[in-house]
C-alpha cells in the first residue's frame, strides 16, 4: 500500500493470547518546566490520560508527531521514569510499586531498543560485552553458557562470531542496532520497547531492521511496543496500532482498519503523508498546516483542532470520548462520531 521501506516479511505471527502482557490505565506524566524570561512555573503535559495494552506475542504500534508523547509513554512503560499518575501493569502487577528485586526481575522481562543505535552502545566496549551484559547483571547462566549465548544472538540477527570481537565504531548503523536488538534478546524478555528503533538508519537499513524484528517475533512470539512517527514503517510489522497526539491517544485499532478506514482527521493526514512512488496516482490531500501546540499550555476540547480541516465548534470547548466504529477500533472525535449517528439515521428511516 505504501511507498516505506521494501519489507520482504508482510505478516507477523499471529497473536498468541488474548490476554494482556501489559495494561496502561490513566496514565500521565508532567514535566516542570520554567516560564523563560516571565518567569514562574509551568508544567509539560508530556502523556496525559493514556489507556492500552499489549497482548502476548502482538505488535503494538504507538505512532505520532514529533512531540506527541510516545517516546515519554515508552520510557514510563520501561520504568526509566516515574509517572505523575496512572497504573503500568505488567503480567499482573502494578511496577510503578514495585522495587528491589522485583523490580530487577521486571526489567528482566522487559527489555528495550533505542534509537540511536551507536549511542546506546558503550563504545569502549566490545560487541560480546554489549551483548553479555544483561546476562552478567542478572546471574544468567554459567561464564560458558553466557559465552554461547552470545554466539548464537549474533548468529540469530545476522551477524558472524567475529563481530564479538569489534566495538561499536566498526560497525555500520544497522549492524549497531542488530547489536542493540541482540542484547534487548540476551535475557529472554516477554515484551521488547522499541522506541523509533529505524529512524536512524537509510531506508534501506530501515527494511533489513524491521523484517529482523519481523522474523523474531514470528519465531520467538515476543510482545513488541513499537515507537514509531512514521505510519508507512508500521504497516507491515504491527497488529494493532494507536496513535497518538499531543499526550492523549485519539485512534486505536487493528492495523488493516486504521489503515483502511481511518476515523480520526490527524490518522487521516498521517496517512496522507506517506508518499507513493506512482507518478499517475491521483494527488492526495494537502498535509498538516502549522506546528503542534505547546504541550505546556495544550488546546481547550479536542486538542487537534487548532490543525483539523473539519473541526467544528464543538471541537473547541469539550474533549471528545471515545467512539467504537468497528470492534476494536475506536477514535475520539466528535465530527466522526456525528457521521456515524447520522449513518446510523439514515439507515433506520430506510
Amino acid at each position: 500500500m505504501s511507498a516505506g521501506p521494501a519489507l520482504l516479511t508482510d505478516v507477523v505471527a499471529p497473536v498468541r493470547s488474548t490476554a494482556p502482557l501489559l495494561e496502561v490505565h490513566g496514565l500521565v506524566k508532567h514535566f516542570p518546566a520554567e516560564r523563560g524570561l516571565l518567569g514562574g512555573h509551568a508544567v509539560v503535559h508530556a502523556v496525559d490520560g493514556v489507556d492500552l495494552e499489549v497482548r502476548r506475542g502482538e505488535v503494538l504500534a504507538v505512532v505520532g508527531e514529533s512531540g506527541s508523547g510516545k517516546s515519554t509513554l515508552a520510557r514510563c512503560v520501561l520504568r526509566l521514569i516515574a509517572p505523575t499518575a496512572g497504573s503500568i501493569v505488567f503480567d499482573g502487577e502494578d511496577v510503578t510499586r514495585i522495587r528491589g528485586a522485583s523490580l530487577a526481575r521486571f526489567r528482566q522481562r522487559v527489555q528495550p531498543v533505542f534509537q540511536d543505535p551507536y549511542s546506546s552502545l558503550d563504545p569502549r566496549w566490545r560487541v560480546g560485552w554489549s551483548v553479555r551484559e544483561a546476562l552478567d547483571a542478572f546471574g544468567i547462566g554459567t561464564r560458558e553458557e553466557r559465552e554461547a549465548r552470545v554466539l548464537d544472538l549474533l548468529d540469530r540477527i545476522g551477524l558472524s562470531p567475529a563481530h564479538a570481537d569489534r566495538r561499536p565504531h566498526e560497525l555500520s548503523g544497522g549492524q549497531r542496532q542488530r547489536v542493540g536488538i541482540a542484547a534487548a534478546l540476551a535475557p529472554a524478555p516477554d515484551l521488547i520497547v522499541a522506541d523509533e528503533p529505524v529512524s536512524a538508519l537509510d531506508v534501506s537499513v530501515q527494511a533489513q531492521v524491521l523484517n529482523l524484528l519481523a522474523e523474531l517475533q514470528r519465531d520467538l512470539g515476543l510482545a513488541i511496543m513499537f515507537v514509531a512517527h512514521d505510519l508507512a514503517v508500521v504497516e507491515h510489522i504491527s497488529h494493532r496500532v494507536a496513535v497518538m497526539y499531543l499526550g492523549k491517544i485519539v485512534e486505536l485499532g487493528r492495523t488493516e482498519q486504521v489503515f483502511r478506514d481511518p476515523r480520526h482527521p490527524y490518522t487521516k493526514a498521517l496517512l496522507d503523508a506517506i508518499p507513493y512512488p506512482d507518478p499517475s496516482r491521483r494527488v492526495r490531500a494537502p498535509g498538516l498546516e502549522g506546528e503542534i501546540p505547546s504541550p505546556i499550555t495544550p488546546p481547550t476540547g479536542c486538542r487537534f483542532h487548532t490543525r483539523c480541516p473539519v473541526a467544528i465548534e464543538r471541537c473547541t470547548t469539550e474533549e471528545p470520548a471515545f467512539t467504537q466504529f468497528d470492534d476494536g477500533h475506536v477514535a475520539a472525535c466528535h465530527v466522526a462520531r456525528a457521521a456515524l449517528e447520522q449513518a446510523a439515521d439514515r439507515r433506520k428511516e430506510g
